[in-house]
């Protein structure tokens, strides 16, 4: 029957050595980084990345534009996209009309199987080039759960590899001492009674 003594390597006692006394920091370490700082630094680049994020959809908001256009031209069918998908998209000529300007006409990402003569929305920006949407809140919030679990994982992940490098330097410590204590104390055991 095996008995288990908590906390040993905290008490006093002839078997505990200091190895023993800097692995138990060694873990209450890590243990601390692991549960605190570790979810910190996730929510601390969370929190940077929301306001990154947030600051480039209003500068998108502000330089970019959206019209209303007809698509001019049929786009190519692929097999198994379905009509007005708008995960997927083909480039196709559009026309519209602005204020001042005239008629204009561009080529532009539609969605799949958008036909002639449809009115599908599109995104210029200054210059009248076709450009993707703004960013918006959902694309901001999943930018900002991605770099906030990134930063904690890598964080967790740099934690762990350190544990098992400080591990792996206590227990070849524990063996030196072990060895030393041994070269003292093995030969009054290996000695033949006289």
């Amino acid at each position: 029957m095996r008995t288990r003594v908590r906390g040993w390597r905290w008490r006093r006692n002839p078997l505990r050595r200091r190895s023993d006394v800097v692995e138990a920091w060694t873990v209450l370490v890590v243990a601390v980084l692991l549960l605190v700082v570790s979810p910190l630094v996730g929510v601390a680049a969370g929190l940077h990345a929301h306001g990154d994020a947030r600051a480039l959809a209003a500068a998108q908001r502000a330089e970019r534009h959206q019209v209303r256009a007809v698509v001019v031209g049929d786009t190519p069918e692929r097999p198994g996209t379905v009509r007005g998908d708008h995960r997927h998209s083909h480039r196709a000529q559009v026309r519209w009309t602005e204020p001042g300007r005239g008629t204009r006409t561009a080529w532009v990402s539609v969605p799949a199987g958008a036909r002639a003569g449809e009115p599908v929305t599109v995104w210029l920006d200054a210059r009248g080039r076709s450009v993707a949407s703004p960013l918006d809140e959902v694309a901001v919030w999943q930018r900002t759960v991605t770099v906030g679990l990134c930063a904690a994982g890598g964080t967790a992940t740099a934690v762990v590899l350190g544990h098992a490098v400080a591990r792996r330097v206590a227990v070849r410590h524990r063996l030196a001492e072990w060895e030393r204590e041994w070269a003292r104390t093995g030969p009054r055991w290996t000695q033949p009674l006289t």
